[in-house]
């Protein structure tokens, strides 16, 4: 397999030799199969899947706790939302009030999807 790079990044790749994609990698290199097979964004999961990733990481009493001193707003679509939204007003303020960087909470919704 033949590539092009832009700051150390695989941006192109291509069976054959082209103008621009020049750079000969191997076919099985873990960074070029990570290219042709991007890990899917997960933007949401169900309510079941959310909460039982919150115990599984031990956040559920914390993140409990934070709701109950929201608006009412807030704690009602915590306890009745059926799906939750990961760039959400409240999941980006509850994800900030813990801490969460946004790799951590883009590794938090893939393994809530796997529940």
């Amino acid at each position: 397999m033949f590539i092009r790079r832009e700051n150390g990044r695989i941006v192109a790749a291509s069976i054959s030799r082209q103008a621009d994609i020049t750079d000969e990698i191997d076919e099985d290199d873990g960074e070029l199969l990570a290219f042709l097979n991007p890990s899917a964004v997960i933007a949401s999961v169900s309510s079941r899947q959310f909460k039982l990733q919150l115990l599984s990481d031990g956040l559920l009493d914390a993140v409990d706790a934070w709701v109950a001193q929201q608006p009412r707003e807030v704690r009602i679509a915590y306890e009745y939302s059926g799906t939750f939204v990961k760039d959400s007003p409240m999941m980006t303020a509850g994800f900030a009030a813990m801490g969460f960087t946004p790799q951590q909470i883009d590794g938090f919704f893939a393994a809530a999807a796997e529940l």
